[in-house]
């Protein structure tokens, strides 16, 4: 089959190295010169330690392996198996843990307790004072500003694979799409990997979508000047994720409230370490729009100020800050999928779960689709 993806994303990325693995022919289009949003303004983690239980967690420990088996045959992702520890600092936030640690959910996320000495084994930089951590063994990292290209240069090399940017789909055609150049692209299937254009050509042909967006901060520093093996979270974090629900996580919300910047921009704090040394740092969730054009400075320097708190040290001088927006289902679903004809579909949503789970994602899309 000759398959074309719209939309350069990792959604897209990993859809194109689903139907080439699978024996078809790929062209992939995408509206800028590369790809520009959630899928390089993020932190790179393949995250399975918050997942709830069901089809997400199938998804993001699916995802895990065949990011692993990508990452044997394309170095350049830089996949690594980093693990994460989920710091605890107050005995309401270890009951938390603990409760999770006696459960079958932890042993599925390959999840121990760790007091704070046998966490230092794990990454020596945390120096500041905690009581323990949750130590997850299935997640890893890899470089989201670099992994895509390294993918679609593996993916030429089959010579099966087209990368068209610069095009931006106007029409969705009875055998294929035609793009803002006037160019016709003829295909068995197509695929519209979206990302967070939710509208134009994507409300044309397939309706106002079960999907809102969502506005993030992050920063990078300078090198650290130390290893970070392991990829770090707070406390917050067992706010956010779901697999942590429970009566100790209500007593936890009853009896610590979140500090005021961190409720306001619905925060937790992740931090690793990129492959110059840099710690990238993060993040918010804004889900109001208008988003705003500019970045707050608050949300900054409070994810300074924890991370700086495990540490036990200052960090780094910040060498740069971003905002972006990413799409997420409205309707519980880990990503939107749909049928808009025989030939075309349209997958989009997947959230802050883009980059764990797009490898498990794409598979999923090929099965249905018949590739």
């Amino acid at each position: 089959m000759r398959v074309l993806i719209v939309g350069g994303g990792v959604l897209g990325t990993m859809h194109a190295w689903q139907a080439l693995s699978r024996g078809h022919d790929v062209i992939q289009l995408e509206r800028e010169p590369e790809a520009r949003g959630a899928s390089v303004r993020n932190f790179g983690l393949v995250w399975v330690s918050g997942r709830s239980e069901g089809a997400e967690l199938a998804t993001a420990l699916r995802a895990r392996e065949l990011w692993e088996r990508l990452g044997a045959e394309v170095p350049a992702l830089g996949f690594r198996p980093a693990g994460s520890l989920t710091v605890l600092r107050t005995d309401a936030e270890l009951a938390v843990a603990e409760a999770f640690a006696a459960s079958a959910a932890a042993a599925q996320r390959g999840t121990t307790l760790l007091d704070p000495e046998q966490a230092r084994l794990r990454n020596p930089a945390l120096r500041g004072d905690f009581l323990a951590a949750l130590w997850c063994d299935k997640d890893g990292a890899v470089e989201p500003r670099t992994a895509q290209p390294a993918l679609r240069q593996h993916l030429q090399a089959t010579g099966r694979y087209t990368w068209l940017p610069g095009r931006e789909v106007r029409e969705l055609t009875a055998d294929g799409v035609r793009d803002d150049h006037g160019q016709r692209h003829e295909a068995d299937l197509v695929l519209l990997c979206i990302g967070a254009q939710l509208g134009g050509l994507a409300r044309e042909v397939a309706g106002e979508l079960p999907l809102r967006r969502v506005r993030l901060q992050m920063m990078q520093t300078e090198p650290l000047g130390a290893d970070f093996p392991t990829a770090v979270a707070d406390a917050d974090s067992l706010r956010y994720y779901p697999a942590y629900a429970g009566p100790a996580l209500d007593a936890l919300r009853a009896n610590q409230p979140q500090a005021a910047v961190a409720a306001e921009h619905a925060m937790q704090l992740l931090v690793v370490q990129r492959r110059d040394g840099g710690l990238t740092i993060g993040d918010t969730h804004g889900y109001e729009e208008p988003f705003p054009f500019d970045t707050e400075e608050a949300p900054y320097e409070y994810l300074r100020e924890v991370t700086e708190s495990l540490l036990g040290q200052a960090l780094p001088p910040i060498r740069r800050r971003w905002a972006g927006v990413y799409a997420q289902s409205r309707t519980g679903e880990i990503v939107h999928r749909a049928r808009l004809t025989d030939r075309a579909w349209v997958i989009a949503g997947p959230g802050g779960r883009g980059m764990t789970c797009s490898p498990a994602i794409a598979e999923t899309t090929a099965l249905e689709a018949g590739l």
